[in-house]
């Protein structure tokens, strides 16, 4: 699953040496270009509450929601109205990728791991502004965050879970 490692990178920003809040929500923009320059843009709302909880609605082009407690991941497709679970076993270190983020220039770090670079953008405000980095199908994929809000403390756990009626079919991936 593509997003799976996006997500874990987002999530775990929290313990970057770059100056981030406790929980932040910010509207954003993630913008797939795959090898041969075809873009599928997505967009929708996030919200991060500790380093091992957050979610992802997505609204265009698809109604989707993506929430994890660290060990479990759940994607909830409403169009076909489905959940998929996915136990978390095998992710990426992000402390590890974040410990190797150096100052690029002003306002853009950068990250070396596995053979993989990631890109962390943040604002005047030191407020973070986006990311991106190739997936493992060659895929540029790039996330742009609008009105942010920082927070102290964890969000309601109640926020952070995804919705679902009980109807709709269950995967265990």
């Amino acid at each position: 699953m593509r997003l799976l490692p996006l997500l874990i990178l987002a999530s775990s920003l929290l313990f970057a040496e770059i100056n981030l809040p406790e929980n932040f929500q910010a509207k954003f923009i993630q913008k797939i270009t795959n090898p041969k320059k075809q873009i599928i843009q997505y967009s929708g709302k996030v919200q991060f509450s500790d380093a091992k909880r957050f979610k992802w609605n997505y609204v265009k082009p698809t109604k989707k929601e993506v929430c994890t407690d660290g060990s479990e991941l759940i994607v909830v497709d409403h169009d076909l109205e489905q959940v998929s679970i996915y136990f978390i076993t095998d992710g990426l270190d992000i402390e590890k990728i974040l410990k190797k983020a150096k100052v690029h220039s002003k306002n853009v770090y950068v990250a070396q791991y596995e053979n993989k670079q990631y890109t962390i953008q943040v604002d005047a405000k030191q407020k973070l502004q986006s990311l991106a980095y190739f997936d493992d199908l060659d895929n540029k994929v790039q996330i742009v965050f609008k009105h942010m809000k920082y927070g102290k403390g964890n969000l309601p756990a109640e926020k952070m879970k995804c919705n679902y009626p009980k109807s709709y079919d269950r995967i265990r991936g």
